[in-house]
């Protein structure tokens, strides 16, 4: 698999790099009560240029933990026939908020999962996108609709949450294509969370050919688990425990048996590392985009479609015993095989490595604490389908390692941090196999320093990084790269009025996207809220 990701480096030649001029005069020398809304780096959702139908799906407000609730009506005059599906959400508010987490579901399928900004006192307005064409079967019937951003306003935190989000198709028409997606969006039936678990029923389709489950796997909730990768076990010194470290690995199990093994990414959210005045206008990678963990489950497909409910269970590795702090709702996609009545095949192979989760103390006036996670597993079955005997492997492995460093009263408080998740899926068949490659790495360097007149700093670095192939017959025929990081520097007064914190604060975002025949590479800077530079170009 290097091997392949070695000549994808020497592919990405030719690319420069074209400047815009930047956005803004001179910026203040500390936040205002006013600052840019927010914006990311990252690229826009790419649409065709034929007709297109906009549908509404909820135009609400949030002020507590009620839900939203309405009815999804699939669009008339754009048919069922779509080249590609967006979803867009527009939120605003004004006064003082923390940070909320938040989903959309529609027909129960969870189709977004996003955090909220924390406002200005006079207001803000920010936007997401997403692509959810792979959606499509179950938009394509009436569905009910639920939407949450759990939310407290009262004497102190006055910010009501204000969003809509809309729908709109792009119709397949002439050379512009339905979108190839799959036949089903299935959910887990009675799913419930028991602890660290969340699990429930899943009745596949006995003719089955492709079955991925995602899983939308957040640490939040306000505790430790916010800050998972910061954890310690005893006896170190330190605010946030966890019996087994930082280490964290999402897990998949059907019937028991362990099926797939993820990496969450390390989401910071708008009020994260003490610091919201780092992202008040650039937000750290995915905040507002939650990206579900995937898992290609095709090797269990010929159990689960014995017509028979199977148990799926999803939960979170190093999470201590008894603690919540972690969400994983699942979504289970499902290819069927339209020239056969019942799919049947095997399990051929399931073998994992030892896992690995290794932790050590450095007491003293500097206390430090390395740890390192390592886990891989290896799954393959067969299936024999109308179109003759497919055997899928999936290889993935995991590696994380953690420097983490504080004093006794943590007012320095540091962490470097990495992680990597390589997942291979490879499909046999009658003609020349097919593999997909995908390795993830993610980064975090941050510290965060408390000095003279209790005056609080944060720096921080971020990195989200993904290369894929896809070979047949050895031969590599699609290749893309993403890069999305994000540097940051902001201080402000503690424990004083909002007009004492003298805050400042720069942010940086830099989203380079390549593949065959495309390129996207956009850079975004701030300083005191202001929004200093905005350019793109290849």
């Amino acid at each position: 698999m290097r091997r392949v990701f070695l000549t994808l480096c020497a592919a990405v030649t030719g690319l420069v790099l074209g400047v815009a001029p930047a956005t803004a005069a001179e910026p203040p020398t500390e936040f205002g009560t006013h600052w840019h809304d927010p914006v990311t780096a990252g690229p826009p959702v790419s649409v065709p240029d034929t007709p297109s139908c906009q549908v509404t799906v909820a135009d609400t407000e949030f002020r507590d933990y009620t839900p939203y609730k309405g009815i999804y009506t699939p669009p008339a005059k754009c048919g069922h026939h779509w080249n590609k599906v967006v979803l867009r959400l527009e939120g605003s508010v004004a006064g003082r908020q923390f940070d909320r987490l938040g989903y959309l579901h529609i027909g129960g399928v969870e189709v977004l999962r996003t955090s909220t900004p924390e406002p200005s006192p006079e207001g803000i307005t920010w936007k997401v996108e997403k692509d959810v064409t792979r959606y499509a079967p179950t938009l394509r019937v009436g569905q009910p609709v639920e939407m949450l951003i759990g939310n407290s306003v009262d004497g102190t935190y006055t910010g009501v949450i204000k969003v809509k989000a809309t729908l709109t198709f792009y119709t397949a028409r002439g050379p512009v294509k339905e979108a190839a997606t799959s036949d089903k969006v299935l959910t887990l039936q009675g799913a419930r969370t028991e602890g660290a678990v969340y699990e429930g029923r899943l009745t596949a389709p006995r003719n089955s050919e492709r079955i991925v489950a995602e899983v939308y796997a957040t640490g939040s909730g306000g505790g430790c688990e916010e800050f998972w990768y910061l954890t310690v076990p005893d006896p170190a010194s330190y605010s946030c425990k966890a019996k087994d470290g930082p280490y964290r690995e999402v897990q998949v199990t059907v019937d028991g048996e362990l099926a797939g093994i993820a990496t969450p990414y390390p989401t910071v959210w708008t009020g994260g590392w003490s610091n919201p005045f780092l992202w008040y206008v650039i937000p750290s990678p995915r905040a507002f985009d939650v990206h579900p963990v995937e898992y290609d489950l095709t090797p269990f497909a010929a159990r689960l479609n014995d017509g028979r409910p199977h148990r799926i269970a999803v939960s979170v590795v190093g999470l201590p015993a008894g603690q919540d702090g972690w969400s994983t709702p699942t979504n289970i996609l499902v290819w069927q095989d339209a020239k056969a009545a019942r799919v049947t095949g095997g399990l051929l192979t399931r073998r994992e490595s030892d896992p690995v989760n290794r932790t050590a103390y450095e007491p003293g006036d500097e206390r430090r604490l390395t740890a390192e996670g390592r886990h891989s597993l290896t799954v393959a079955g067969y299936l024999d389908t109308s179109h003759g005997r497919v055997t899928t492997t999936v290889n993935r492995s995991l590696a994380a390692d953690f420097v983490h460093r504080w004093n006794a009263d943590e007012s320095t408080d540091a962490l470097r941090a990495r992680w990597h998740d390589d997942e291979t899926v490879t499909v046999r068949g009658s003609g020349p196999a097919t593999t997909t490659a995908t390795r993830r790495a993610y980064t975090m360097d941050g510290a965060t320093t408390v000095g003279s007149g209790d005056r609080l700093r944060t720096t921080m670095t971020m990195g989200d990084r993904a290369d894929h192939a896809t070979l047949r017959g050895g031969r590599v025929t699609d290749w893309a790269r993403s890069d999305d990081t994000y540097t940051g520097d902001a201080a402000y007064n503690q424990n004083v009025p909002r007009e004492q914190r003298h805050a400042t604060g720069v942010s940086r975002e830099r989203y380079r996207l390549h593949g065959p025949g495309a390129c996207y590479d956009r850079t975004l800077a701030t300083a005191q809220g202001e929004l200093t530079e905005d350019r793109s170009g290849c």
